[in-house]
C-alpha cells in the first residue's frame, strides 16, 4: 500500500475539550487535512521540539531518544497506520542498521518521537480518504455561520455535535467548507464526522 507523506501545519488548543489540543497534518503535496485531537502533554512535548525549546530535564520523548540513540536504534518513520471507531493508531519504525521493528503507538507519541528525530510522517490513502478534510481555496459568498445558521432555523443552542444532527447534508456541507475556509480545523472535523456517518 502506497504511503502519503504529511506534514505538521499547526497546533492549537481545542474549543470543546478543555486540556485537549487539535493536531493538524496536511498532505505534503496535495490540499487535504488531517486533524487530530491529542492531549496537553503531547502537544507539549510536540511543541517544544518544533519550537527547539530545550527544558531543564529530559521529556519523556526526549528519554525515548537518548535510550534509543545508547543502544543503537533510531527512528526511520513514523506511520498514522490505522482508523478504528474514529481513534487513530500509529507505528513507530525503527532500527538498528541491521533489521528493523516496528513499535505500536499513539498518533500523538509517535509524532513526538519523530519530530526529534527528524523521521517523515506518513500516512495511507484509505486512511486520508476516511478522515481527511479538502481545504477549499475557492473564492465562494460567504456561507452563514454554524451559530447564524443555528438562529435562522429557529433551533435552540445546544451542544454543536447535537445540532449537527438535526441539519441536512447541504447544510452541513456549507459548514464544512466554512469552517476550512476559518482554518477552524477540530469544527472541521466534527462535521465530516457527521457527514461520514450517513453515508
Amino acid at each position: 500500500m502506497e504511503k502519503i507523506k504529511l506534514e505538521i501545519l499547526g497546533l492549537s488548543p481545542s474549543q470543546s475539550q478543555s486540556g485537549s489540543f487539535a493536531l493538524v497534518l496536511g498532505e505534503e503535496y496535495g490540499n487535504r487535512r488531517l486533524p487530530i485531537i491529542i492531549g496537553m502533554f503531547e502537544a507539549q512535548a510536540i511543541a517544544i521540539e518544533i519550537e527547539k525549546i530545550a527544558p531543564n530535564r529530559p521529556m519523556t520523548h526526549d528519554l525515548f531518544k537518548q535510550f534509543a540513540e545508547k543502544f543503537k536504534f533510531t527512528v526511520r518513520e513514523i506511520v498514522i497506520s490505522d482508523l478504528r471507531e474514529g481513534i487513530f493508531y500509529a507505528r513507530i519504525v525503527c532500527s538498528d542498521g541491521v533489521r528493523e521493528t516496528v513499535i505500536d503507538a499513539r498518533p500523538s507519541d509517535a509524532i513526538a518521537i519523530g519530530i526529534r528525530f527528524s523521521v517523515p510522517i506518513y500516512t495511507y490513502e484509505t486512511i486520508l480518504s476516511e478522515a481527511g478534510i479538502t481545504a477549499s481555496s475557492s473564492d465562494e459568498e460567504e456561507e452563514e455561520k454554524p451559530e447564524e445558521l443555528v438562529r435562522s432555523t429557529g433551533r435552540s443552542p445546544r451542544a454543536f455535535s447535537e445540532q449537527l444532527k438535526d441539519m441536512t447534508v447541504d447544510e452541513l456541507q456549507r459548514m464544512l467548507d466554512d469552517a476550512l475556509a476559518n482554518e477552524e480545523y477540530e469544527r472541521a472535523a466534527k462535521i465530516r464526522d457527521e457527514i461520514s456517518h450517513r453515508n
